[in-house]
């Protein structure tokens, strides 16, 4: 199956979902675990009708599902499809979406050596590098717990923070965190890449990079 584009999927007006890193995510505002425990089963029944599984995280308040489709490496028809059932399950047992809160967390490590340095992390993160061309240098958790790290290329010379974390949100949510970073004494670096990504530091200057599906490569 076809793996779609961040416009294809924002074509499709999905209410409630947002498109994270090769995935739709979503939060369902249960407020107490019986209620979320009821969804989830009744999550699990469409899922199996369609032979198509999402992970499901349960907690006391809410519920969050996110839905990828592993053999296109990315998010497909039968992702759009699911989701819309979630929304109608939800909708049936008046729980909203949102999106308030949803974020997906990247590691990035600042190396000129990438090469060198990739075993030493596997070992560690207990993690296998992703395979396929859209994935180079990426070492992803196998139980998909853990954030996925990454290698950024860098000069050998110059100063760097050698860690920074890319945090992927809806484009709807970039603006008010950047608003709330600048207001608690951050910077913006930059804006070149935006709405790809924004540059902030806080006020000692370690940076992170705020990310969105927005303005990216069709692979991304």
């Amino acid at each position: 199956m076809t793996k779609l584009t961040g416009p294809q999927i924002a074509a499709e007006g999905l209410t409630g979902w947002a498109l994270l890193i090769n995935g739709l995510q979503t939060r369902l505002e249960t407020r107490d675990f019986t209620t979320g425990l009821t969804l989830v089963n009744a999550i699990g029944a469409a899922a199996e009708e369609m032979n198509h599984h999402p992970d499901v995280d349960l907690r006391y308040a809410h519920v969050d599902v996110r839905l990828t489709s592993h053999d296109a490496g990315g998010v497909t028809e039968r992702d759009i499809r699911l989701a819309r059932a979630i929304a109608e399950i939800a909708a049936g047992a008046g729980v909203p979406l949102t999106l308030t809160g949803v974020a997906r967390l990247e590691l990035a490590l600042d190396t000129p050596a990438a090469k060198s340095v990739l075993p030493f992390w596997a070992a560690v993160w207990a993690a296998e590098p992703a395979s396929g061309p859209d994935f180079d240098d990426e070492l992803r958790d196998r139980a998909g717990l853990l954030p996925t790290i990454w290698f950024q290329e860098s000069g050998s010379e110059e100063p760097r923070q050698r860690w920074h974390p890319d945090i992927w949100v809806d484009p709807a949510e970039a603006q008010p965190r950047i608003d709330a970073a600048l207001a608690a004494g951050g910077t913006l670096v930059s804006d070149e890449e935006a709405p790809s990504f924004w540059v902030l530091a806080d006020p000692e200057g370690n940076r992170v990079c705020l990310c969105t599906w927005q303005d990216r490569a069709p692979a991304s």
